[in-house]
C-alpha cells in the first residue's frame, strides 16, 4: 500500500527567458541535463514526490508541484493567475548576465501582491560558467537581503550542483509555514 501524502506544495519557477528554469526543473526530476530543452511556451508542470525529515524528526512525504513559466514577457500576464494558491518561488537569473537579475523587481512585486508571504529564494544559475560570471556573490546575497528574500543559492543545471539542496531548502522552509498556519 502507497504511503500518503503529507504534504502538497506548488513551487512557481519565475525568471527572464534563458535563466535556466526548465533546465533545472527538469534535473530535479529526472537527475539529468538535457542540452535538447526549448523555449518554454506558457507554463511547463512537473511533479515529483520526496521524503523529508521535519524539525521533529519526523518522515514526512512531500508531492512538489513545480511550476516553470515561460520567462518571456509575452507570458507575464500568467503571472497573477498562477501566484494563486502558491507555497514557495524560486526567482532563477543567469549568473553570466546582468539583465536577468534586474527583472526581479517586476516578477517579486507580482508574487507577492497576489499570494503575500511566500517563501522566496533566489537562485543564481550556471555557476558552472565562472569563466563567463558577470554578478559576484556578494551581490546576490545581498539582492535577497534588501528585497526581502528568503535565502541566496547558486546551482548548475547542467552539473547537478546544489540542485537537490534548493529543492530541499524550499521544502523546508514551506513544511515550516504550513506547520505554524
Amino acid at each position: 500500500m502507497a504511503r500518503t501524502i503529507d504534504y502538497t506544495f506548488k513551487i512557481l519557477m519565475l525568471g527572464s527567458a534563458s535563466t535556466g528554469k526548465t533546465s533545472l526543473s527538469d534535473r530535479f526530476i529526472s537527475g539529468v541535463f538535457n542540452p535538447e530543452i526549448k523555449l518554454t511556451v506558457g507554463v511547463e508542470f512537473y511533479v515529483k514526490t520526496v521524503e523529508v525529515i521535519n524539525k521533529q524528526g519526523e518522515n514526512k512525504r512531500v508531492k512538489l508541484q513545480i511550476w516553470d513559466l515561460g520567462g518571456e514577457s509575452r507570458f507575464r500576464f500568467l503571472l497573477p493567475t498562477y501566484c494563486l494558491g502558491s507555497s514557495g518561488a524560486f526567482f532563477l537569473f543567469d549568473l553570466t548576465r546582468p539583465d536577468t537579475l534586474l527583472a526581479l523587481d517586476s516578477w517579486i512585486s507580482i508574487v507577492k501582491e497576489r499570494n503575500g508571504s511566500i517563501p522566496i529564494l533566489l537562485v543564481g544559475n550556471k555557476v558552472d560558467l565562472e569563466e563567463f560570471r558577470k554578478i559576484p556573490k556578494e551581490h546576490g546575497l545581498q539582492t535577497t537581503k534588501q528585497n526581502n528574500l528568503i535565502e541566496y543559492i547558486e546551482v548548475s543545471a547542467l552539473t547537478g550542483e546544489n540542485v537537490e539542496e534548493v529543492f530541499s531548502k524550499i521544502t523546508n522552509y514551506m513544511m515550516d509555514r504550513a506547520s505554524i498556519n
